[in-house]
This record gives C-alpha cells, sequence and structure tokens, in this order.
C-alpha cells in the first residue's frame, strides 16, 4: 500500500481506515491495530491518534481508557435510528438541490448516472456501489447549505459499511435503480419536492434490505 504523504497526515490516514471499515479489513468489534497501522501507512503514532479522534467524533471507532480503539459496532436500534434522521435530511438535500443545482453538478450528476447505469447493466456491483455513493453525496452538496452537508458526512459515516456495501438482490437492484433514474429527471426539472419525496423513500427501502440480521439490539 503506498505510503502517507506528510502533508496530508491525519485526514487521510482517518479516511484509510474508513475504507478499511467499509471493505470488511477491520470488522465492528475488533481493536484497531496502531503499531500495524503506523507501519503500513508510513505515519507516527500521533497523527494515528489524532484520526482516531475523529473517526471517535464520528461514531465509527470506540476510544477505550488506555486500551486503544476498537471499531464501533451498528446496532439495529442505532441503524434504524441513524436511517430515519438520513431519510429527513437526504429528502431536504433533495428539495434544496432542486432550486439550487448548478449547470456543472448538474452535469456531473447525469455523467456519474450514467457510469452507474453502465455498472448495473454489467452487472459489477462494487463498482455501481462506489458511484451510487458519490451520486448520493453530489445531490447533498448541491443543496448548498453548509450546515446540512457536514451533519449529513457525520451520521453517513457511521452507517456507509451498511448502506453501500450491502449485496443486492435483482429485484432490489432493479428497483433502486429505476428510483435513480427518477431522481435525475427530477433534477433535470429542478423539480425538488419530487426529488426530496424520492430520496426519502429510496432511503426507506434501503433501510428495509440493510444487514439488520446480523447485527444485535
Amino acid at each position: 500500500m503506498e505510503k502517507i504523504r506528510q502533508n496530508t497526515l491525519h485526514g487521510e490516514v482517518a479516511n484509510r481506515i474508513r475504507d478499511m471499515i467499509d471493505q470488511g479489513m477491520l470488522t465492528p468489534g475488533s481493536r484497531v491495530p496502531e503499531l500495524q497501522l503506523c507501519e503500513q501507512f508510513g505515519v507516527s503514532r500521533t497523527p494515528l491518534r489524532e484520526a482516531l479522534k475523529v473517526l471517535a467524533f464520528e461514531g465509527v471507532v470506540e476510544l477505550l481508557p488506555n486500551r486503544g480503539a476498537r471499531v464501533a459496532k451498528l446496532t439495529k436500534a442505532t441503524l434504524k435510528n441513524t436511517f430515519e434522521v438520513m431519510q429527513n435530511l437526504e429528502a431536504l438535500a433533495g428539495e434544496l438541490a432542486g432550486e439550487r443545482v448548478s449547470e456543472a453538478e448538474l452535469a456531473n450528476i447525469e455523467s456519474l448516472h450514467y457510469q452507474m447505469l453502465s455498472h448495473y447493466k454489467s452487472g459489477n456491483m462494487k463498482e455501481y456501489l462506489l458511484v451510487n455513493q458519490q451520486i448520493h453525496e453530489a445531490i447533498v452538496v448541491a443543496s448548498q447549505n453548509d450546515v446540512l452537508i457536514d451533519v449529513y458526512k457525520n451520521l453517513n459515516h457511521r452507517v456507509r459499511r451498511v448502506r453501500f456495501t450491502a449485496e443486492l438482490s435483482s429485484a432490489y437492484w432493479s428497483k433502486a435503480m429505476g428510483e435513480h433514474e427518477a431522481m435525475v429527471e427530477a433534477l433535470r426539472v429542478r423539480d425538488g419536492l419530487a426529488l426530496g419525496e424520492i430520496l426519502r423513500r429510496h432511503l426507506r427501502n434501503k433501510m428495509e434490505v440493510s444487514a439488520l440480521d446480523d447485527m444485535t439490539e
């Protein structure tokens, strides 16, 4: 793995650890191997620990007194409660984006949509989910509301490993793709209310197919 440049440090370390959690390389409840990660990333303990503080604030890891950190477990209740908030955040973002999205932002979202459609047609779920994530984040950014964007990012970090990595059935995948088609069309005609409702329904459906059976109460 590529060493981290010294001018990026704890923010980049936090990103790397998030990715490892999302990809299942660090599992819920497991200890974060600090010495191993310092060697792997080519950084000292200071930026690593600063990164862990950031991730703890986000709810991604838990800091253990004098015992390092471990990956936080998502309970059914936490996931359900977080998705309920996310539904309404994304719905509000959609309403605002419908009014405020720039031509450049719209063009970017359309381009991402066609990339995702290509991955859907080829059956490449991994790449589909990566682009899917970028589309949702781009719609939130297009709301042009900094407070909403910050709150969204914080909550999204908590559930990203479930939201954007779960295996999808053929029926759900087809339905989700149809909802994304409707999202792009609503953005094109600047119908924020329609986009908001589509996003709320989309997130509700996503919660229903998330891996709740593998979680504790």
